[in-house]
């Protein structure tokens, strides 16, 4: 028997195994996370004896005698403490991270109550956070401490949740303490587990599959293949191109392939069965990268060839004004693969729901999910449920079917629930990444650097399967000119199938490829001008009611040379500095359907508000809520925010293309409209309204303003007489197709700007950065922070650190070796918020989720070009403070 102190409580247990799964599954406590199981991610951080350790990597022998303590032990004070100072701090994004470092926190403030940001950041190095930039949870630390020192909370009770308004997340408290449930910490009755056995080659023919010795596992509850897929087996985002299981006498694609299903009464169990499968391969030849994919006589990797997609978007003629331009410079770039690194592996927990199915999904778009799932199990959609819980970071790459389909599958077949996870191992095997790319990229301008022309090459590797390659392609085609007049733009860009990992969103969607090129490219020009970097841009980027190089007018909310100019003084007062400009479109664009919805019901004295719009740490139940608020001038008291349900919540599309903010703020500014129409018209009728503050007459109560105040006289009554009212928003975004005729077609509904400067200390060393963001209006002020800071650090690991390596199509990385920053590595951050746009379209509001991480990587370029003045072509950038020079 081995016993141990849990939380104060003597616990005791007969087997010797995990302490995490321990703690998870035994003991039922949900704020220790299994990010990764390596020791890699701190997710599971706890205290043994006061001292943080990772769960993951201790066993019960290990603690025997020992306390261990878990957020869930903290004292009531401590608990206000941390959910006081991380929520008021904005520390708190996805959220998955968070419990993790509460405990790597309580072991520093059990030593030292008055840290340092130094020794707050040496605490944490080994909790990895992918959302915030570290920032945020340092200011969130230093509250919590200062709170412990007093024993005293200051409680803020501001119940104003308008625009502008720097309220915490609606979410935060439980976020901190452990008790938001994701996906895997669901548990139901008679719970069964699956998985599903991956191919042992990148491509091979599947020769035969017998599953047997399998089935007779005392464990098994079912083995299936794929000729157990009732529906449609062939799956994808947009291209219908993915199996859900190889069938016998079919050629795998890449090794994350599943060629059969398994599910079982325990894990251990599991694990067991599908090591009896037997597989019988033919290994036939891999196509590693693009160059060998197009070469002629190259096996096909799909029928129709080894290309997805090809674009090319002309405009004026560049072959004339480059002859006749003064300079121009013409490079090769390469950028890698990359792993999203979200904190949360993914999780479906799918069960019977009558003839249909209900899955509980942790993803980007529930109704993606029910559509896609519908076609497997060839059932209407409408007999498939999918409801999101809280999700663990996404950043893209939770937009395709990793585990919802096989669980949903499983479930259907052997009306059981059924829980499908992936290991941290099986999720960098499987999901699609960023897109590996190769550019070549020529810039020309006149003798005073404005731009003449820009003709750019792109070949991205989509990996086995379509998955979002296609617009991927397109956005880094549309935006690789970058917010400049340039007339003459030739880009030709070619989505290539390998045999690598599929490839599909990731935040910046293409562009954060196609910028590191573009803006490499004006510091060289700028150089042969004579002018810096920042002339260049300054005398290059577009201004209100000029045309961008794909056309379209811009509008008058663009502050591309206002974020430019933030950064000007900065940047000429410091020796080792680079910066770079961009743009991003908020929504889908270019001519495609894209609809934003939200409901808004009356229910139990408050307005709920109901959306599908997936939120993977971005806030959307706070942006919409303070959307809310503005516009009916409501406390948020009186708001509640349901979750993603395709039961209960109209579609508002995927998250994705920095669109939510934008198309479902502005249906729930719709929909708060429509129930303020109800609100005039009580108002009209109300005997008593000739005494209110703003004036009797009923005329004046149809502005807009006064409406609201009548509504603040007295809310819980006109919410009372409107119970049960539903109002109902819907936007949709009108734009033209790529490659219009129009000589100015509308791409997108709107874009955001940025321009980042990075300054780096005499030995290479980030110093600081300073990102100057166009957001239109900031809905809330310290999430657009956490938005900015997040974005910056993530793409300075993709400037510097971080890595996706291959080994013949097969991912040789763990978690720990992705290079992803960690805190005591990050710089300062500045953050300058500009805020420009009047439009009426969600209040001003432009989507900032993509954009933060586009110009990181080529303003760090130009950093390091100003250090010792070598020109860097591809990423991670060699020979650095952070990539020795090899010897």
């Amino acid at each position: 028997m081995l016993e141990f102190t849990l939380n104060g409580k003597q616990v005791s247990f007969e087997k010797n195994i995990n302490l995490l799964e321990y703690l998870r599954e035994e003991a039922n406590l949900t704020s220790v996370k299994n990010g990764c199981g390596e020791g890699a991610c701190g997710a599971c951080m706890i205290l043994i004896n006061g001292v943080p350790a990772r769960a993951c990597l201790n066993t019960l022998e290990k603690v025997q005698g020992k306390e261990v303590e878990t957020v869930e032990g903290l004292s009531e004070f401590e608990k206000q403490a941390f959910a006081y100072g991380f929520s008021k701090a904005g520390a708190v994004q996805c959220g998955f991270c968070i419990p993790g470092m509460v405990m790597s926190t309580k072991g520093l403030l059990n030593k030292n109550n008055n840290p340092s940001d130094e020794e707050i950041r040496s605490a944490i190095r080994s909790n990895i956070c992918r959302c915030t930039g570290y920032q945020k949870i340092v200011d969130g630390i230093k509250l919590v401490a200062e709170s412990l020192r007093e024993g005293k909370l200051t409680l803020d009770e501001d119940e104003d949740g308008s625009i502008g308004k720097a309220i915490p997340r609606l979410d935060a408290m439980e976020k901190i303490l452990g008790t938001a449930i994701y996906v895997d910490d669901l548990k139901v009755e008679g719970l069964i587990y699956g998985s599903a056995l991956r191919t042992k080659y990148p491509r091979a023919l599947v020769k035969s599959i017998n599953i047997e010795k399998a089935r007779k596992h005392p464990e098994a509850v079912a083995v299936l293949t794929a000729e157990d897929v009732p529906g449609a087996r062939y799956i994808g985002h947009i291209v219908k191109d993915w199996p859900a299981l190889i069938a016998v006498g079919e050629i795998t694609r890449y090794v994350g392939d599943s060629v059969a299903l398994a599910a079982a009464r325990t894990k251990e169990g599991l694990k067991e069965v599908l090591a009896l499968i037997e597989v019988e391969y033919e290994e036939l030849p891999i196509l590693e990268n693009p160059i060998m994919a197009l070469a002629e006589g190259a096996p096909r990797i799909h029928e129709g060839g080894n290309i997805l997609k090809s674009e090319r978007l002309r405009r004026g003629n560049v072959e004339e004004a480059l002859k006749n331009s003064k300079y121009v410079v013409t490079n090769t770039y390469s950028t890698p693969f990359t792993e999203h690194g979200f904190l949360e592996p993914e999780s479906a927990l799918a069960m019977p729901d009558g003839d249909g199915v209900l899955v509980y999904t942790g993803a980007q778009g529930v109704y993606d999910e029910q559509r896609e799932i519908s076609e497997l199990l060839a059932l209407p959609k409408e007999k498939v449920r999918s409801i999101s819980k809280y999700v663990g970071g996404g950043f893209g790459g939770k937009e395709d079917m990793s585990v919802q389909h096989h669980a949903a599958l499983l479930a259907y077949i052997i009306k059981k629930p059924v829980k499908v996870t992936l290991s941290r191992k099986e999720s960098i095997m499987i999901h699609p990444k960023r897109h590996s790319m190769e550019m070549t990229i020529t810039t020309g301008c006149d003798e005073d650097g404005h731009l003449t022309a820009f003709k750019a090459d792109i070949v991205s590797d989509t990996g086995a399967y379509a998955s979002l390659g296609g617009p991927v392609l397109q956005r880094a085609c549309t935006h690789a000119a970058g917010p400049y007049r340039c007339k003459n733009i030739d880009i030709t860009g070619t989505a290539v199938y390998t045999n690598n990992p599929p490839a599909g969103a990731f935040r910046g969607f293409g562009v954060t490829q196609s910028v590191f090129g573009g803006e490499c490219n004006l510091n060289m020009l700028a150089e042969k001008v004579g002018i810096s970097p920042w002339e260049i841009r300054h005398r290059n980027v577009v201004e209100p009611g000029e045309a961008l190089p794909n056309g379209q007018i811009a509008d008058a909310g663009t502050a591309i040379k206002e974020t430019l100019e933030a950064v000007k003084d900065k940047y000429y007062s410091s020796k080792y500095a680079g910066l770079a400009c961009c743009m991003k479109n908020s929504g889908v664009g270019v001519g495609i359907p894209d609809t934003g919805r939200c409901n808004l019901q009356v229910k139990d004295g408050a307005i709920i508000i109901k959306t599908s719009a997936a939120c993977m740490g971005q806030g959307i139940a706070t942006t919409m809520t303070q959307i809310l608020c503005e516009a009916t001038g409501l406390p948020i008291k009186f708001i509640k925010v349901g979750v993603p349900d395709t039961h209960e919540t109209p579609n508002a599309g995927t998250s994705t293309a920095s669109r939510q903010t934008v198309f479902t703020g502005e249906a729930t500014r719709t929909a708060s409209m429509k129930f303020l129409e109800d609100v005039r018209v009580l108002a009209g009728e109300d005997l008593s309204a000739s005494d209110c503050d703003c004036g009797g007459s009923q005329w004046l109560l149809k502005d807009h303003e006064e409406i609201k105040l009548w509504l603040l006289r007295n809310p819980e009554e006109i919410l009372r007489l409107l119970e049960g009212r539903v109002y109902k928003g819907e936007y949709t975004g009108i734009t033209d197709p790529i490659n219009s005729t129009k000589e100015n077609p509308v791409s997108h509904v709107a874009y955001g700007y940025a321009t980042q400067l990075v300054i780096l200390n005499e030995d290479g060393s980030l110093k600081e950065v300073v990102a100057a963001h166009d957001v239109g209006r900031a809905i809330n002020p310290i999430n657009v922070e956490g938005q900015i800071e997040g974005g910056v650090v993530m793409s300075l690991g993709y400037a510097l650190t971080e890595d996706y390596p291959l080994k013949k199509c097969v991912p040789i990385a763990k978690f720990g070796t992705l290079g992803i920053f960690r805190a005591n590595a990050v710089p300062k951050i500045t953050s300058v918020i500009v805020e420009k746009n009047v439009c009426e379209l969600a209040f001003g509001a432009k989507g900032v989720g993509e954009i933060t991480s586009i110009p990181t990587a080529p303003a760090v370029q130009g950093a390091y070009y100003a250090l010792d003045g070598k020109f860097r072509t591809s990423l991670p950038l060699k020979e650095t403070y952070y990539r020795k020079k090899v010897k």
